[in-house]
Parts: C-alpha cells; sequence; structure tokens
C-alpha cells in the first residue's frame, strides 16, 4: 500500500522568504524544539530551515532527517570531515535561495520570536542586516545565562570588535542574525572557515558598510546538551582580529601557529636550562629539549589552532607520530645550527632560540598539510 503524501510541500525556491540557517553539534535532543519553535513564529511565511551538523555522534543529523522525510521546510546538511561552525554557517546560508537568512544556535538559548520582525525590517528595505543584541534595552537584556565571568569577557571582545569593524553595533559576536542573503554571496570567498564568530567576519569583509539595526533579547539558559565554548575561542578571536586589522595579510591559524609556537620556545628553554645544569652535553640537551617543546606545541596546536580538527584517542597517537616524523627534519638542523652558535661563545639561551626558529617554517607548512 503506498505511503500518504506529507500534508506540508516544498515551496519553490522563489517563493522562500527566508532561510534559518542553524548549526548544529550534538543537539540532538533541542532539533525538534527547534523547528516546532520557528514554525510558530513564522507561521504565514514561506520559510526553510537547514541543520549544518558536524557529524554529530549523538545523532543529531539522524533526527533532522527523520523530521525533513516529513516536512520538506526542513533540510540537513551533514558534513563529513570538516568542524567549525562558521565554516557551518557559511555552507548553509550559501546553501539558501531565499532573498534573507538568519542565523542561529541550535542550543535554544536564542530568541526565536525575534524572527519575525527581524523579517519585517528587512523586506521594507530598512536594513541590511539585522541582529539580536544581548546589551541593548536595559537590564533585562543585560541579565543573560553566560554568568558574571563570561558576561564581563563578552563584552570585552565586543569592545575590540566594534574598535576594529568601526561601525555602531553594540553586540558584533552575537551569533543571532538576520541578513539579506546577497551580501553574504558577495563576500563568501574571503570569509574565514575558522573560528565561531562569523557576523565579525561578514561585516568585516564588506567593501560597503552594511545599514544595520539591533534588536534586544535575553540570552537564555541552555536546558539540553554541551556548550561548545573554551578558552581556545578566545585565541581564535584574537587572531581573526589580527586578520582583519592586517587585512587578511595574515591568517588566524597561522597567527594561533605561531603563537602556540612561542610558548613551545619557553618550554624549549626551560628544558633546556635544566638538562644543562645536570651537566648534560648541549647537543643532547638541545635535543631533548627540541622534543619536549614539539610535544608541548603538538599537544596545544591539536587543543587550539586545530580545534575544528581535533584529533581524539588512537588519532591523537598517530597523528603525534606524524609530527614527530615531520619535525624530525628541522629537529637536526635545530641542533646543529644551536650547537655551532654555542660553541662559538654565544649564550646558551641565544643558541637555543637560534635553533628553534630554523625549525619553525618547516613545522608550519608541513604539519598544517599533513597532520591536521
Amino acid at each position: 500500500m503506498a505511503k500518504t503524501a506529507p500534508t506540508r510541500s516544498a515551496l519553490p525556491a522563489d517563493r522562500l522568504e527566508v532561510t534559518v540557517v542553524v548549526p548544529t553539534f550534538n543537539e540532538r535532543a533541542n532539533v525538534a524544539r527547534l523547528v516546532s519553535k520557528v514554525e510558530t513564529v513564522l507561521a504565514g511565511k514561506h520559510w526553510q530551515i537547514i541543520f549544518v551538523d558536524d557529524n554529530s555522534p549523538d545523532g543529531t543529523a539522524a533526527e533532522v532527517k527523520a523530521i525533513a522525510a516529513e516536512d520538506p521546510r526542513v533540510q540537513c546538511l551533514h558534513r563529513m570531515g570538516r568542524r567549525g561552525l562558521a565554516g557551518a554557517v557559511i555552507e548553509g546560508i550559501l546553501a539558501s535561495a531565499a532573498p534573507f537568512v538568519a542565523v542561529m544556535d541550535g542550543d535554544l538559548q536564542h530568541d526565536e520570536r525575534l524572527l519575525p520582525q527581524m523579517l519585517r525590517a528587512l523586506q521594507a528595505d530598512e536594513a541590511d542586516l539585522v541582529v539580536g543584541s544581548r546589551y541593548i534595552g536595559g537590564e533585562d537584556a543585560d541579565a543573560s545565562a553566560l554568568g558574571a565571568t563570561r558576561e564581563a569577557g563578552s563584552r570585552f571582545a565586543n569592545w575590540l570588535g566594534q574598535k576594529v569593524l568601526q561601525v555602531q553595533l553594540s553586540d558584533p559576536m552575537s551569533g543571532f542574525f538576520m541578513i539579506r542573503r546577497d551580501k553574504v554571496d558577495t563576500v563568501a570567498p574571503k570569509l574565514t572557515t575558522d573560528g565561531f564568530k562569523i557576523l565579525f567576519d561578514i561585516v568585516a569583509c564588506q567593501t560597503a558598510p552594511l545599514r544595520t539595526l539591533e534588536l534586544p533579547y535575553t540570552f537564555r539558559a541552555r536546558e539540553a546538551g554541551d556548550s561548545k565554548l573554551d578558552n581556545g575561542v578566545v585565541v581564535q578571536y584574537l587572531g581573526l582580529l589580527t586578520a582583519k586589522l592586517t587585512r587578511d595579510a595574515i591568517s588566524p591559524r597561522f597567527l594561533m601557529f605561531a603563537l602556540v609556537g612561542a610558548s613551545g620556545v619557553v618550554v624549549h628553554l626551560a628544558m633546556l636550562k635544566v638538562l644543562l645544569g645536570l651537566s648534560m652535553v648541549f647537543a643532547l640537551a638541545q635535543g631533548l629539549a627540541a622534543v619536549g617543546a614539539m610535544t608541548s606545541n603538538y599537544l596545544i596546536n591539536n587543543a587550539v589552532t586545530y580545534r575544528d580538527r581535533r584529533k581524539h584517542g588512537f588519532s591523537l597517537i598517530t597523528g603525534y607520530l606524524k609530527f614527530c616524523l615531520l619535525c624530525s627534519v628541522p629537529l637536526a638542523a635545530n641542533v646543529a645550527v644551536g650547537t655551532v652558535v654555542y660553541e662559538r661563545g654565544a649564550a646558551w639561551a641565544a643558541a637555543g632560540v637560534a635553533g628553534a626558529i630554523v625549525a619553525a617554517a618547516w613545522n608550519y607548512v608541513t604539519t598544517s598539510k599533513a597532520v591536521w
């Protein structure tokens, strides 16, 4: 017996008014509730919602596809081998055929009731970009679920962002906004797929200032799932700021790799001092210190620089072995250069740094391609 066709039918692309893009990772418990909330607030509108899932182990993509089988307004982009909120948002927006695109998180912390107001403002040509702001509208808007420490950090990040962008946005770090799709299409090749601050990047890449409007909302407490934010986001954000200040001459990932490399120099020199204090010959001490710094660099890069491609379990071990193999080539030069400098009477610290600098460029170029 043939199955009864779903009561809802897909809308022609030219009738779509708005697409809601939701990047997800381990948000299975929130999917159905979010679809229901969007359906309620956008009743009477021609909308679709695209979940862009980074192969969540909790089955988020399967949950979205089960709903999509009954409601063609729901779609799933199931990404394999790619991670990161910014990249997911970009892919979701580029997959839309609607003139307006909203971006919101899948954790129910953004207030979906703003969506109709955002859409009306764009359709009335009052703005190119409408941002849900946590920092306007009085005390109630300020009383978010971030907590005191994250609230202070978020405000400082916004202040930095405002200085770089030179635009009047109280919340340039917001993950909740609606924009004309063509404004993203034109700058898509310039956008970084790393990190979380996609709104900041979209605004920064525009050749002409966007007409912006901000609407207040209260950031809700998460009800299910786990937060994806950690200290690595701070480093990524600083990298993005630097990239925009240098007009993308310095990539955020390269900057993070360089910062990690600088921390590796500290590890290297600390170990070298200890080993020389134990009367170890310089060549052996330099080699062991280099291995220690290499191990430190690998672990921090895996956690921060390549957090969107982070390795776990057995792959963490195999990745480390590849990292060591690739770094063994400049390691020999590291020891040789350092030894020559040391034997010519230079201070042990200068000799250690000289060797470390020789290895740095090689390590970034090779490991970024072969390990992560």
